[in-house]
Parts: structure tokens; C-alpha cells; sequence
């Protein structure tokens, strides 16, 4: 969230969004994150997904680029 504040993403509170989920996937989240009222899940889930750093995508492009000579340390 501290990353969300710094990037402006938090600043104005004027947007609304509405819909039905299940109460249980609603709990457990709160559960897991120990986030307590739904606005702030549901702001902290948008600020998860709009901050999201695609490494999963970067290391599959990254496959087979790093030279086969290379010493890791193990």
C-alpha cells in the first residue's frame, strides 16, 4: 500500500465499484491479509494487481539468455 501511496494511486477517493462475491472468499481474505473493512480489501487487491511487476513473464523472456559459462555459486 506504501508503494500504491508513493505511485499517486491513492490520492483522490472518488471512484465506486460494486458487485456480489462470495462471503466466504470475502473472509478468507481478510483473514489472510488482516485487512478488516471491505473497501480497504477491495483497494488493496486493485493496488496488488495495478502494481503487479510481471516477473513471472520477465523470467520466462529471460529463458535460455544467460550464458551457459556463467558461474552461480553452487
Amino acid at each position: 500500500m506504501q508503494a500504491a501511496e508513493r505511485s499517486g494511486l491513492l490520492n483522490e477517493k472518488g471512484g465506486r465499484i460494486g458487485g456480489r462475491v462470495s462471503p466466504a472468499l470475502i473472509r478468507q481474505a481478510k483473514r489472510q491479509t488482516g485487512i478488516k473493512t471491505d473497501t480497504d480489501l477491495i483497494e488493496f487487491a486493485l493496488a496488488t494487481v495495478a502494481l503487479e511487476d510481471d516477473f513471472a513473464d520477465v523470467f520466462r523472456e529471460s529463458r535460455g539468455k544467460v550464458a551457459p559459462n556463467l558461474k552461480l555459486g553452487f
